[in-house]
């Protein structure tokens, strides 16, 4: 039975999942988002064209998205700790959290902004658009509910990714999963945990989903 001071804890367990999670995601987003937008512009006959650039960097954002998050946590350690001065916890949790999310979220932009149609593009340069007026006043505005629903996306994995965080001391429910559902036995602790965690993933994916069909209708 979960008594009081339980429920106490699966409440600050829970309001840290959210801050690594939002705060990995508008750090991710605001470092990703720029990435990707070099990434679709440099390619090939498009309007920023450096072919050896965005090899470049496609293979950088490959490689990142190859490591698996439970490597990536206990190998950027140092880093982490470098940063905010431990490995241990929510805010050196939301460390691994970004840095997993960069390439993730560069790579979804990438392709939101491929969805954008190369007409609209040329229509742009032929009034004589500079290339940044097209990336901040054409395609970003085209792409923006596949970039609403690429940001959802990210957030939805970080809150599985800040979980697997738990395993070394992460906070968040995860780290309470762990400590407290596992280590001792408790079967209503891990139940409880998980549903929290559906709960998030469902509520950030229908918020996700509902900004993105308002910008849809609205373009």
């Amino acid at each position: 039975m979960i008594n009081q001071a339980m429920l106490s804890m699966l409440w600050d367990a829970t309001f840290d999942t959210l801050i690594m999670v939002g705060l990995g995601t508008i750090l991710a987003t605001l470092i990703g988002l720029p990435m990707g937008i070099l990434l679709t512009t440099t390619a090939p006959d498009h309007i920023l064209e450096k072919p050896m650039f965005h090899r470049t960097l496609g293979g950088m954002i490959n490689i990142g998205r190859s490591i698996p998050f439970i490597i990536l946590m206990v190998a950027i350690i140092p880093f982490t700790r470098k940063v905010v001065g431990t490995s241990i916890g929510t805010v050196a949790a939301i460390v691994p959290l970004t840095v997993a999310a960069i390439p993730f979220v560069a790579r979804l932009v990438d392709g939101a902004l491929k969805e954008v149609d190369d007409g609209v593009i040329e229509a742009a340069q032929s009034m004589g658009a500079s290339p940044p007026q097209i990336i901040y006043k054409v395609m970003i505005p085209e792409a923006m509910p596949a970039l609403v629903l690429a940001i959802t996306l990210t957030a939805v994995n970080l809150v599985g990714y800040s979980a697997m965080a738990g395993s070394i001391g992460g906070g968040g429910l995860g780290d309470l999963a762990i400590r407290y559902g596992y280590q001792r036995f408790r079967g209503d602790i891990m139940l409880t945990t998980v549903i929290i965690l559906v709960v998030l993933v469902q509520g950030i994916q229908m918020l996700g989903d509902k900004i993105a069909y308002r910008l849809y209708h609205h373009n």
